[in-house]
This record gives structure tokens, C-alpha cells and sequence, in this order.
């Protein structure tokens, strides 16, 4: 009986452990479903999800205002706390498409307030854990830095009534493959795109007039883009290191074009353009010479 004792108990010991095993390997796991969350206020969302779900959460729908509480929130959910500091968190998809953003709030990161239907500077700065991101409809303007190191982003559809597109605001996205670029922009700012190497193509909006210094400055994946009628200045360094281009239409109506505008396109063979300057210094490091009126090979 001693014995047979013995051995029930070691049973029962083992089913215990192995079920706290079990618990604790649940209690572990990445939660993937979509956790869709309806504020009733803005800056409740760190009411609405427990400790113990906030670095779970991979897919995440928001309806209803935000504010600065609730984007610092979002932020260590997506691996980047208020500081720029990583997090535990695991989130990678995000629907904001029936969210807005208000003003008010706790500071999302360092001294940074939201504000109404802005998506302000390093709204998303270091948080390289999202691959997809669904902005809401009613946003005006996009900040700088605002989704500076978003290396796991590949794709992202931005709504219409920008009219800007801040200094570096895509910088190092090197997974973003395809972005929609909303009629209304007049401006792409410096670095903007720098180091976005996964972009193959894109398309510029009707209505741009300044493309700024290092905007395109190491996107080697891009091997087609149409500069819309309109743009009258190309910054210093616009297309540095864009080696995958082949050609290029400058448009009429150009009146500034800076230094080192296409050095290392290494792949460009046909630049067209019609300016009252000589693009000899601006080509540094490609394989033509350009000369005022011409079409090159």
C-alpha cells in the first residue's frame, strides 16, 4: 500500500507540473486575432487592455479618438516606449481607419502632444515591429520623423488632404515597398524617403513643386519614378545612391536642380531634361555627361 501510494502521489505531482507547464506556455502566447477596441473616451486605452495582454496583442483595431495616452500606448504595444527606448511589445498590424486623432493626452514621445488630425513628429519612431498600418481618413498633415526606423513597414496608403510630406518621415523604412501618395502634396520634404532601398517604383501626384535635399537619397531599389509637370526645384543629393534607376524625365519648368542630384545612380543611362543650366556637377558618379537641351544614352 506503501508503495502504491508512492506512486499515485508521483503522478499527481507530475499532471500538477506538467499543467502548470501548460498554463504558463498559454500564458505565453502571442495573441493574433484582431482585438478590436471601441473608446468611449479618448485616453482610456491602457484602462481597456490588461498587463498581462499589452506585449501579446499582434493585431490591434482602434474606433473612435485617441489621444496622446493612447498613442504612447499604442507605441509600447509596437516596441517603443515614450523615450525611444524598445519594448516587449509584439503589435505589427494596426487599423486606425475608423479612429481620430485628438488633441489631449499625456506626451505620446519626449514633449510631443497630440493634436487634432495630426499624425505629429515621431508619432511611430521606432517602432519596427509594424508591418501594416491603416491611417485614419481625416488626417491633415504628417510630422517629421513621424515613422523614422519603421524598418518592418512594407506598405502604406496615405489619405488624401496631406499636402506635405515631412523631413524624414519615411526614413529607413527599407521593407516599404509600395506607398500611395494622395493628390494635394506640393512637397516632399529632405531625407524623406532616405534609405526606403525596398521601393521599386512610385508615383508623384500632379501639383508637386519641391522635391528636397537626400528626399530619394539611397532608395537603390528604384528602377521607375515620373516627376509630374510642375516641380521647379530638386534638392542637393535627391537621388544619391538610387543605382537601380534607368532613366528619368526631368520636367519642363525646372529652375533648380542641386549639387549631386544623381551621384552613384550607377544604372542611369538616359537622363531628359530641358533647363537653362549646365547638369555637368549635378550628375557626379554616373556613367553620361549631360549638357544643356539633350537627351542622353
Amino acid at each position: 500500500m506503501k508503495q502504491i501510494f508512492k506512486r499515485g502521489s508521483f503522478f499527481t505531482l507530475m499532471f500538477m507540473l506538467l499543467g502548470c507547464l501548460s498554463l504558463y506556455a498559454a500564458d505565453n502566447d502571442l495573441i493574433t486575432e484582431q482585438i478590436t477596441i471601441k473608446l468611449e473616451k479618448a485616453g482610456t486605452l491602457p484602462d481597456r487592455i490588461a498587463s498581462s495582454e499589452k506585449y501579446k496583442i499582434t493585431n490591434l483595431k482602434i474606433i473612435d479618438e485617441i489621444n496622446g495616452t493612447d498613442l504612447r500606448m499604442i507605441r509600447e504595444m509596437a516596441g517603443s516606449n515614450s523615450n525611444g527606448g524598445s519594448t516587449d511589445g509584439k503589435l505589427s498590424v494596426l487599423d486606425l481607419s475608423e479612429a481620430k486623432i485628438v488633441e489631449g493626452g499625456d506626451c505620446y514621445y519626449d514633449d510631443f502632444y497630440t493634436s487634432n488630425d495630426v499624425i505629429g513628429p515621431f508619432a511611430f519612431d521606432g517602432c519596427s515591429g509594424l508591418t501594416s498600418l491603416t491611417l485614419p481618413a481625416g488626417i491633415t498633415s504628417i510630422g517629421s520623423y513621424a515613422f523614422y526606423g519603421c524598418s518592418g513597414l512594407t506598405s502604406l496608403n496615405l489619405p488624401a488632404g496631406i499636402t506635405e510630406i515631412g523631413d524624414h518621415t519615411f526614413y529607413c523604412c527599407s521593407r516599404l515597398t509600395s506607398l500611395n501618395l494622395p493628390a494635394g502634396i506640393t512637397k516632399i520634404d529632405f531625407y524623406a524617403f532616405y534609405g526606403c532601398r525596398g521601393l521599386t517604383s512610385l508615383n508623384l501626384p500632379a501639383g508637386i513643386t519641391e522635391i528636397g535635399n537626400g528626399a530619394f537619397s539611397g532608395c537603390s531599389g528604384l528602377t521607375s519614378l515620373n516627376l509630374p509637370a510642375g516641380i521647379t526645384e530638386i534638392g542637393d543629393y535627391a537621388f544619391q545612391g538610387c543605382s537601380g534607376l534607368t532613366s528619368l524625365n526631368l520636367p519642363a519648368g525646372i529652375t533648380e536642380i542641386g549639387y549631386g542630384t544623381f551621384q552613384g545612380c550607377s544604372g542611369l543611362k538616359e537622363v531628359r531634361f530641358c533647363i537653362n543650366d549646365n547638369l555637368d556637377t549635378y550628375l557626379i558618379g554616373c556613367p553620361v555627361r549631360c549638357t544643356k537641351f539633350s537627351s542622353l544614352s
